[in-house]
Order: structure tokens, then C-alpha cells, then sequence
């Protein structure tokens, strides 16, 4: 499928084929379409960000207004999981309009399910959903493109998130199905070396028949300092938090794990700008967790749960991603099923979560949604639908949906970079 883009089609190229690239990226020519209107509305941006979708991305809320970045959207790819992507697409975004210009298709690439950058922003890497690689990209500053420079086996299996340590001599990925946390060196090229430290993750496993047959980490998230990392475990309902023993080259247990409710499935954490608050989606219950975080040991302390979807919804969800706004005052969180995005704000004094609304997805099955251009756009990657739809983001954090659509195969993840242009 050539992504496409909804409802106008404003520029194209004759060939979008990158003549510096590797033997191993695509050649074919690809059209270049964008989302039309203007859009206009401001909100400021703090000096750092903790969301779960922008790690290792400390530098985007610098972006100006009318400046532009670049998108790198991750899809799944293969018929066992009846996907329709066609495999990592780059973007151009107009940072003033949210418009989105097509720039580059990596179609030899299965399954590149979840991304993140090193902490030069000089190179992308992406691990392989369902399969046991992880493959490192050096990004080209003048344009965007990518270049593919190695690909290194995970010692795992269904790698599902990674993240790259403050002094980047380090990434860490997720085996989803074999219940590990990888380690991986990483040269000053990009390129990766092969594992030099795998840990299992053990505990008494939860009580959901399907889903918690095992330990089943699901992300490996940096606190705000880069000392921590913390994985929530959705098969053991656990929370845990590691660190890096750099001159080793180790991964170790940094605090005893946090426990959530039975059946909850923690999926991902996103962290206030603090440092010294987080929230946790849980997949199966279909919750948000708040946490106290000590940054000194690594320690999460839950004081609050609250539903992820409205007390109307009395069918089926799952929930998926969840982000904290740069201002620090708002949590959103996904819903695959009621295919919604979830709202709260969040109390200045205590860090509680009290529920704005919630605003539809604008497709089916929002796996991931990302706040782009300084959060003043809420982009949602509807995995089942084939689209990723764009919102607004007024002041109040509440989002109201423009109707422009990319569309896009199976999407799963969305980063952002500034561009160098």
C-alpha cells in the first residue's frame, strides 16, 4: 500500500528514492501527498519532556513555530497479524500546519513496530514486532532519509520497545513472548553490536487465562534523569525498575517491583516532567495508575487508579499508550475498543488524575498516538483502520479533531525529529 494522505492532495515528486542509501532500502518511486488547511493555536512548551512516545527526544519542544519536522511512523507488516502496513515511512510535518508531506518508504523492513532515537538524534533504530531483530538507521540531517547500517538479533523473542541510555553507549529492548530485557552496545557509527547482557523477568504470573501465561514486559522506559529504567510487566502485573552498571555492562535490579491489581496488565509509563510522578496504562483492566517515583532509588509508590475508558462503555477495550503533556498539567491515554482518547488533568498539589472527557479516535484501534510540533497537535495511529488521524490541543488539554487523515497501513508508532533545514 502507498501511504496516501486525506482530504486533499497538495504537492507530489517524480522519485522519492534516496540515491545515497544502502543496497538494502527501497528504490521504487513513491507520491508524495500532504494534509491541506491551516491550522492555528498556541501552547507553550517546557524545556523537557517525559512521555512515553518521545524518548531519548529531549530537544523537540524547541521546535519554532513554522518550523519543520521530520515523522517516522512504524507499521506491522505481516499476514499473521493481518496487517496491511508496507513497512517504515518518513514524513516532512509542517510544524505551524500539522501538514505531513510523504519523503521515503523502507518497504524491505517487517514489522518495524516501535522506534526510538540515540540521544544525538543522528540515528533511528527499530526493533522487529514478532520476530527477534532489532535494526539500526543513520538519519540524514539535510532530508530526513534513512540509511540502514546493521541489524542485530535481540535474543528474544517479539522485541516490542526500546530505548537508548543518556550516555548512548547502550539500548535496551523488550522481548515481549520470552520474557527478557536485552542489552545491547552501540557504536559511534549507529551500528549495533551483538547482546552482551539478557535478563528474565520471574514472578507469579497474573490471572487473565489468555493473556498472562508468562512474564511479558512491554516497555523499557527511562525515568526523566536517564539513572532508571522502569518495565511494566503485563503478564506478571508487575512493575519493574532497572539501571545500567555502564563499566560492566549490565542490567540490574534496581528496587523490588511494584505490584498492581490482579488481571491489570501494565503496559507502558509515561512520566511528569518532575520526575517525581508517573502514570502507568494498564492493557487489560482498562486503568491508569499514578505513582510516586523516587528518583534517588528508583521506587514507585501507587496512590490512585481510575478508569481509562467513560463509565458509559460497557463492551470490550484494551488500553495502549498513554503520554503526559510538556506543561505537566495532562495524561492522555488510548482505548482499543471504545477507540478513544482518554483525558485528565492533572492536580498541581498531589499529582491525582480527575477525567476531562474522552474524544474518539477518529479510526479503529488506537495502538499509539504521539504529541507532536510542541503539543500543540495530538496525532493517534488507529492500527485496525489504516490512518492516523490528527487533533488540536487547546490550553485546557482538551483535543478537537481537524479531520485531516494520513493514511498509512497499520501504524503502531509515531516519532518526531526537528528539522536541520
Amino acid at each position: 500500500m502507498v501511504p496516501g494522505i486525506l482530504p486533499s492532495i497538495v504537492s507530489s515528486d517524480a522519485d522519492c528514492a534516496d540515491t545515497t542509501a544502502s543496497p538494502e532500502l527501497s528504490r521504487r518511486q513513491l507520491t508524495q501527498l500532504a494534509i491541506g488547511g491551516a491550522l492555528a493555536m498556541t501552547v507553550s512548551a517546557m524545556p523537557s519532556r517525559s512521555t512515553a512516545q518521545t524518548r531519548q527526544a529531549q530537544g523537540e519542544q524547541t521546535m519554532s513555530e513554522g518550523s519543520a519536522s521530520y515523522v517516522y511512523v512504524g507499521a506491522r507488516t505481516t499476514k499473521e497479524r493481518n496487517a496491511r502496513g508496507d513497512g517504515l515511512n518518513v514524513y516532512r510535518m509542517d510544524n505551524a500546519t500539522g501538514a505531513w508531506t510523504h519523503l521515503q518508504l523502507l518497504d524491505d523492513l517487517v514489522n518495524p513496530s516501535f522506534l526510538a532515537f540515540d540521544r544525538s538524534r543522528r540515528f533511528l533504530y527499530t526493533v522487529h514486532g514478532d520476530l527477534s531483530d532489532i535494526t539500526a538507521m543513520a538519519i540524514d540531517a539535510g532530508s530526513g532519509r534513512l540509511r540502514v547500517i546493521n541489524r542485530r538479533s535481540t535474543d528474544g523473542k517479539n522485541p516490542v520497545h526500546l530505548a537508548v541510555d543518556p550516555s548512548n553507549r547502550y539500548v535496551v529492548v523488550a522481548n515481549h513472548i520470552t520474557s527478557s530485557l536485552a542489552l545491547l552496545p552501540r557504536q559511534e557509527d549507529g551500528a549495533l553490536g551483538a547482546v552482551i547482557d539478557l535478563v528474565k523477568l520471574e514472578g507469579k504470573i497474573g490471572p487473565h487465562r489468555v493473556e498472562q501465561p508468562f512474564a511479558k514486559p512491554h516497555q523499557v522506559e527511562f525515568d526523566p534523569s536517564g539513572t532508571f529504567i522502569v518495565v511494566p510487566d503485563k503478564g506478571l502485573d508487575l512493575v519493574f525498575t532497572y539501571r545500567i552498571d555502564a563499566e560492566k555492562g549490565k542490567l540490574v535490579l534496581a528496587s523490588k517491583p511494584v505490584q498492581a491489581r490482579e488481571g491489570a496488565g501494565p503496559r507502558h509509563i509515561a512520566f511528569h516532567p518532575t520526575g517525581k510522578l508517573a502514570y502507568v496504562v494498564n492493557e487489560l483492566d482498562s486503568t491508569v495508575t499514578a505513582y510516586r517515583f523516587d528518583p534517588a532509588s528508583g521506587a514507585l509508590s501507587p496512590f490512585q487508579v481510575v478508569s481509562a475508558v467513560p463509565d458509559s462503555f460497557t463492551g470490550n477495550s484494551r488500553a495502549a499508550e498513554i503520554a503526559v503533556s510538556a506543561d505537566g498539567r495532562y495524561v492522555y491515554a488510548s482505548n482499543r475498543g471504545n477507540d478513544s482518547l482518554a483525558i485528565y488533568a492533572i492536580d498541581a498539589a498531589s499529582g491525582r488524575l480527575a477525567p476531562r472527557g474522552w474524544t474518539p479516535s477518529g479510526g479503529k484501534t488506537p495502538r499509539f498516538f504521539a504529541l507532536g510540533a510542541s503539543d500543540r497537535f495530538l496525532f493517534a495511529a488507529n492500527e485496525d483502520s489504516d490512518m492516523v488521524t490528527m487533533f488540536t490541543r487547546a490550553p485546557d488539554g482538551l483535543l478537537a479533531a481537524t479531520g485531516n487523515v494520513v493514511k498509512v497501513g497499520s501504524p503502531v508508532c509515531i516519532l518526531f525529529r526537528e528539522s536541520q533545514a
